[in-house]
């Protein structure tokens, strides 16, 4: 055989051992295709469920379950309140009186005070000639008006004045997040110290925190809420009880992008809700020539309850979002982002067969080279 006949055989078995290569191998690449993360084999149970973000399925997924370790609750602000003197209180006693032969002044004094008087374990507090008065679990205005009452029997032209300083058991800890921690007493005249107050009396918000959140202890339980939402619905503005703990911090939120995304990191919630047309905003959109428009994920992991309770197929759950449709976009600024969702960017198709397409004519070229 010559070697004019030689030389195509041999360029055609170089070209076949490539393209079976490439068969065989899978191509380096920084993203995987739709197919790839959605195929599951037929003869196995399914490990995930696939759903199409459309217009009809987002009524879908507002039935389903919510995931309760991803919600956060908040007490209502409710209505004014008054604070109940408690044991531990230092109570200030001053009486007026203008008898001539008064018991508690001298002649030459209209009034005296009775200075750190404790409250007592059973709520009570020693007076000259009355001895112990309960007053713990009443106002200051109301534990003045029985002192005055009581006082009126022995001295009637008393007039009293009562002021309170909260013991430990008023006060309330501003922990973190703001200029100036620490104990503060609930000392409001009118009872309503309420959280938007507290976080001024601390000095504000300090600077650098991404979304603050307000997390409030009481009873065992924590209570959370973004600042944001604070300031635009004052009737969410708790009045805070004695030992209360506020903590002001950046939203711990966050969710993942990956892919052929311009960006792939860790992304930190910058506000309290974000669709999926907002988290595509954040991590810069596509990137320029190797996405797939047609093929944004969404990786979700519901708890097995919300499986059991009428919610996804699966716990693994995969929303596929089409931007290159009307209904994929307007969809897309509906479907909410949850906390640790992955925003996975599939690589376009085009992407793959473009590379095969370089690398055989890469081979065909070394081989006319060769031979």
């Amino acid at each position: 055989m010559s070697q004019r006949l030689f030389s195509p055989i041999k360029k055609l078995i170089l070209l076949g051992a490539v393209l079976g290569i490439v068969v065989a191998c899978s191509l380096p690449r920084g993203a995987p295709l739709q197919r790839e993360l959605t195929k599951q084999n037929k003869n196995e149970p399914a490990e995930f469920a696939v759903y199409q973000v459309t217009k009809n399925l987002l009524p879908q997924i507002e039935r389903w379950p919510s995931d309760t370790s991803a919600e956060r609750h908040w007490l209502r602000g409710g209505g004014a309140t008054s604070v109940a003197i408690a044991p531990g209180d230092m109570v200030r006693l001053t009486i007026w009186d203008s008898e001539v032969n008064s018991l508690l002044t001298s002649p030459d004094q209209k009034s005296t005070t009775l200075e750190d008087m404790l409250v007592s374990r059973s709520g009570t507090i020693f007076m000259p000639y009355l001895e112990k008065i309960h007053i713990a679990g009443l106002s200051a205005d109301a534990a003045r008006q029985k002192i005055q009452r009581q006082m009126e029997q022995i001295i009637p032209s008393a007039q009293v004045q009562l002021a309170v300083t909260p013991g430990s058991r008023h006060s309330v800890d501003l922990v973190g997040g703001v200029s100036q921690p620490g104990s503060y007493p609930l000392n409001d005249p009118d009872g309503r110290m309420t959280v938007l107050g507290l976080i001024s009396q601390g000095g504000g918000v300090a600077d650098g925190l991404d979304n603050p959140q307000v997390s409030l202890t009481r009873g065992g339980r924590v209570y959370q809420i973004a600042l944001k939402r604070l300031y635009e619905n004052p009737t969410l503005d708790t009045v805070l009880r004695g030992r209360d703990k506020v903590i002001v911090s950046s939203d711990d939120r966050f969710f993942r992008s990956l892919g052929a995304s311009a960006t792939e990191a860790i992304v930190p919630f910058d506000r309290e809700v974000i669709s999926a047309l907002d988290a595509m905003s954040m991590i810069g959109g596509l990137r320029e020539g190797r996405a797939d428009p047609k093929g944004i994920l969404i990786l979700r992991e519901y708890p097995a309850s919300a499986v059991r309770s009428g919610g996804p197929d699966h716990q693994r759950v995969i929303f596929s979002v089409d931007l290159t449709k009307a209904d994929g976009l307007f969809s897309a600024d509906r479907f909410l982002i949850h906390p640790e969702d992955t925003v996975m960017v599939t690589e376009s198709p085009v992407v793959l067969a473009e590379t095969i397409i370089g690398l055989f004519t890469s081979t065909i070229r070394a081989g006319n080279t060769a031979f």
